[in-house]
C-alpha cells in the first residue's frame, strides 16, 4: 500500500475515532430522554416521515400480490415468480437509487421514483397473462423502490451520530404506521375488488410524492464530492464490518420476506380469512409504531452488535413457532415475538450501516446494504412458496434457523476492530481514490 493510501486510511479512522469520542463524551454526561431527542430532529427529517407514512400505507398490492394471483387462478410457483420479479426490480433499484442519490441528488430521486412508481403500478392493474404479469412486477419493484436509498441517506446527512438510533427508528415509525392501517383498509379494499389496491397504491405513491416537491427542502447538506462505483466498491472492499453485517442481514432478510409472501397463503390454508392475514401484518406494524421508539432508549445503550445478535434471534424465533400454531391467538403470539426481535434489531441496523458509510458514499452504501433485501425477495418468495407445499413445518423451522445463523454471524468478531461503546473502529478503512 503506498504511502498516499495509508495516510487517508489514518485519516478516516482519525475522524470515526473523533465520532466515537464525541459519542462518549455525550453519554457521560446524559442519557437523552425519548421526548428531547425526537425535539432535535430537524423539520426535514419529520416532513420525510410524513411522507413515508402516507406511501407505505397505501402499499396495497405487495402483501396482497399472491393472494390476487393465486384467486386469478394462477399456482403458488407462479406467484411466487411474480413477487420474485418484484425482488429482481427492487435489487437493480438498490444500485441505482444509492447512485442518483449520490449523484443528481436525494430529493430528486425520491421525486423520480414516486411518480414513476405510480405509473408502473397502474400498468401492472392491467397484466393479465403471466409473463406480461411477470415483467411489469419487475418494472413496478425498479420504479417504485429506487427513492429507499435516497430517503436512507438524507436521513444520514440531516441527523448527527448519535441521533441517528432515535432517526432510524421514527422512519420506521412512520412506515410502521402506514403498515399497521394500510394492510387491514387493503384486505377490506380487496373484498370489493383487487383492482381497488392498485388504485390506492399508485395515489400514496402520488401524495408522497407532492409532500417530497413542495414541502421538502433540497439538497443543500448533499456532498459535492465526485464519486463512483470504482471508489465505492473499493471502500466497501476493505470495510469488514460491512461485510459482516451483510452477511447476517441476509439470512435474517429471508425470514422477512416470508411475511408478504408465504405467511398469507399458510394463514388462509389454515382455513382463515384475507382479513385476518390483514389484521395480523397490521399488528406487526401497529406494535412497531407504538413500542420501537420507547425501545430504542434501551436498545442504544448497549453495544450495536449484541443488540442485532438479540434481534436477529427473536425474528427466527417468531416464525419459527408458526410450525406449531394452529389458531388466530398463536399467530398473534408469533407476530409479536418476530416483531420484538424487529424492534430490538432493525433501527440499530440502520444506524450501524449509516454511521459505517462516507458522507460521499451514503447513498451508494445505502443501496448496496439494500441488495440482501432486494436478493432475498428475489430468492426467498419462490423458495419459501416451494417449502410451503413440500412441507410447512420445514418452511417455518428453517426460518427459525435462519435467525440463529445471522445471529452468530453478527457476533463473530472481525481482526484488527477495535470496539467502543458498542461501535466498531476499523484502523484500516481506507478511502479509495
Amino acid at each position: 500500500m503506498n504511502q498516499r493510501e495509508s495516510g487517508r486510511q489514518s485519516s478516516l479512522s482519525r475522524k470515526q475515532m473523533n465520532t466515537i469520542q464525541k459519542l462518549d463524551t455525550t453519554l457521560e454526561k446524559s442519557e437523552p430522554s425519548l421526548m428531547s431527542s425526537l425535539r432535535a430532529l430537524p423539520p426535514a427529517a419529520w416532513i420525510l416521515f410524513f411522507g413515508m407514512f402516507l406511501n407505505k400505507f397505501g402499499a396495497f398490492v405487495v402483501p396482497f400480490l399472491a393472494l390476487y394471483l393465486t384467486r386469478l387462478g394462477y399456482t403458488l410457483a407462479d406467484a411466487g415468480l411474480a413477487i420474485g420479479a418484484y425482488g429482481v426490480g427492487n435489487f437493480i433499484a438498490s444500485l441505482l437509487g444509492g447512485h442518483l442519490a449520490d449523484t443528481i441528488g436525494r430529493r430528486k430521486t425520491i421525486l423520480l421514483s414516486l411518480f414513476s412508481g405510480a405509473g408502473a403500478m397502474l400498468l401492472l392493474s392491467q397484466a393479465h397473462n403471466l409473463p406480461m404479469i411477470i415483467g411489469l412486477a419487475a418494472l413496478t419493484g425498479l420504479a417504485s423502490e429506487f427513492y429507499r436509498p435516497a430517503c436512507s441517506a438524507l436521513l444520514t446527512d440531516l441527523v448527527p451520530p448519535e441521533q441517528r438510533v432515535t432517526a432510524f427508528a421514527a422512519y420506521r415509525m412512520s412506515f410502521n404506521a402506514g403498515w399497521a392501517f394500510g394492510p387491514a383498509t387493503a384486505g377490506f379494499l380487496a373484498t370489493k375488488g383487487y383492482f381497488w389496491l392498485f388504485i390506492g397504491d399508485a395515489a400514496t405513491s402520488v401524495l408522497f410524492g407532492l409532500v417530497v416537491l413542495l414541502a421538502l427542502p433540497r439538497d443543500s447538506n448533499r456532498e459535492q464530492k465526485a464519486s463512483g462505483w470504482a471508489e465505492t466498491a473499493q471502500v466497501i472492499r476493505l470495510d469488514r464490518r460491512f461485510h459482516r453485517i451483510m452477511l447476517a442481514s441476509f439470512f435474517v432478510a429471508f425470514v422477512f420476506m416470508q411475511m408478504a409472501s408465504t405467511f398469507g397463503v399458510h394463514v388462509t390454508q389454515m382455513g382463515f380469512s384475507a382479513a385476518t392475514y390483514g389484521a395480523l401484518i397490521s399488528l406487526n406494524g401497529a406494535l412497531v409504531v407504538f413500542c420501537e421508539l420507547p425501545l430504542t432508549t434501551i436498545t442504544r445503550r448497549f453495544p450495536a452488535r449484541r443488540v442485532l445478535a438479540t434481534g436477529y434471534l427473536l425474528i427466527g424465533l417468531g416464525f419459527a413457532l408458526n410450525a406449531f400454531a394452529a389458531t388466530v391467538p398463536e399467530l398473534v403470539a408469533c407476530i409479536v415475538i418476530f416483531t420484538i426481535g424487529e424492534m430490538v434489531a432493525m433501527p440499530v441496523a440502520s444506524a450501524y450501516v449509516s454511521n459505517l458509510a462516507p458522507a460521499h458514499l451514503r447513498g451508494r452504501y445505502m443501496g448496496v446494504y439494500g441488495l440482501n433485501w432486494a436478493l432475498a425477495l428475489i430468492i426467498a418468495p419462490g423458495l419459501g412458496m416451494k417449502l410451503l407445499a413440500y412441507n410447512p413445518v420445514a418452511l417455518w423451522l428453517g426460518c427459525g434457523a435462519l435467525g440463529v445463523v445471522g445471529a452468530i454471524i453478527i457476533s463473530m468478531e472481525v481482526s484488527g476492530a477495535k470496539m467502543l461503546l458498542g461501535n466498531e473502529v476499523e484502523p484500516k478503512h481506507a478511502e479509495a481514490d
